[in-house]
């Protein structure tokens, strides 16, 4: 009678198993979700974000999951806080954010980092006072934006006499990485002697760019340069040389390395732009991330920053 007892339950056992596997399932612990939230898609530059993210997610399937999420524009600021409220409501197991706005993002962020989320900041580092002022510590994996730009700003100094009128073509104001990027560039310009005419904004997209490319040319008909703080704001810029019947006569300095800028770099219509390998930047990331999710590291044990690189790039 005992056997008998003891057949029915092993039976009974894998009938269960066959039936619920999540029974068997949930005694696995669940991989870490990591959360990739991106600025605008329609961006090169974060496009090849996402792919290398995806590329390192697939050759490493077995130790994260991962989201990855980006806004419809630069200025998409409002959408980005609503899919980190997703990304914390969904209970992601870390955070890797390139954030829109360097101060609009820190509440949120304070609330992933409170609903026991690792938060690892990427592109665009979020403001220290604004960081200071919630009580919390977030690390910031990318690149020295100023270091950065003034190699692009250096090799156009190269170019230019002393006194030439250049100007700058500024991403979105309220980022520290196109703050960083203005004073990179204006470092050089100081460095070359050449005069900072204005420094106006094109919100990091190709059309706003084109309009203030434009617009300088017209209020600054003798200017000898312009500096643009990323690849999509240049190719604007290119399109408003064109049309200024300026092309060859104005020079060009770009930021990003996207492949649409390859093809001016080959033909001079661009002197200069910077690689800042985004598609490692992501990784560099996700890598930071994982290892405060697997160490079981506190937030508040985290911070700092760990520079990636970056690289001239020229014809």
């Amino acid at each position: 009678m005992k056997n008998l007892t003891r057949r029915q339950f092993a039976a009974a056992a894998l009938l269960a198993c066959a039936v619920f596997p999540g029974a068997v399932m949930a005694q696995t612990p669940a991989k870490p979700k990591v959360a990739l939230v991106m600025k605008s898609l329609a961006n090169e530059f974060f496009l090849n974000m996402e792919n290398g993210a995806r590329e390192h997610q697939k050759a490493h399937a077995s130790q994260y999951d991962l989201i990855a999420n980006g806004i419809k524009d630069e200025q998409d600021t409002a959408n980005q806080i609503k899919i980190v409220e997703q990304m914390i409501v969904s209970k992601v197991s870390a955070l890797v954010i390139a954030p829109a706005d360097s101060k609009a993002l820190v509440p949120v962020v304070k609330k992933a980092i409170d609903a026991g989320i690792i938060v690892v900041n990427i592109d665009n580092k979020l403001d220290d006072a604004a960081l200071k002022e919630k009580g919390i510590s977030v690390p910031f994996v990318g690149p020295d934006n100023r270091k950065g730009a003034k190699l692009a700003g250096d090799y156009l100094g190269k170019q230019l006499k002393q006194g030439d009128k250049v100007a700058i073509i500024e991403g979105v104001s309220t980022t520290v990485n196109a703050q960083q990027r203005t004073l990179g560039f204006q470092d050089a310009m100081k460095d070359a002697g050449a005069n900072v005419v204005t420094v106006q904004s094109g919100q990091w997209e190709i059309d706003q760019g084109n309009k203030v490319a434009a617009s300088i040319l017209n209020a600054h008909p003798d200017v000898k340069a312009i500096l643009a703080g990323n690849d999509n704001m240049a190719l604007g810029a290119v399109a408003a040389i064109r049309a200024a019947g300026k092309t060859g006569k104005v020079l060009l300095v770009g930021y990003d390395n996207i492949n649409a800028i390859k093809p001016m770099l080959k033909d001079g219509r661009v002197l200069a732009t910077v690689d800042q390998y985004a598609s490692q930047q992501a990784v560099n990331g996700i890598e930071t991330a994982l290892k405060a999710v697997t160490e079981k590291k506190p937030q508040s044990s985290l911070g700092g920053v760990v520079e990636t690189k970056v690289s001239l790039i020229t014809k």
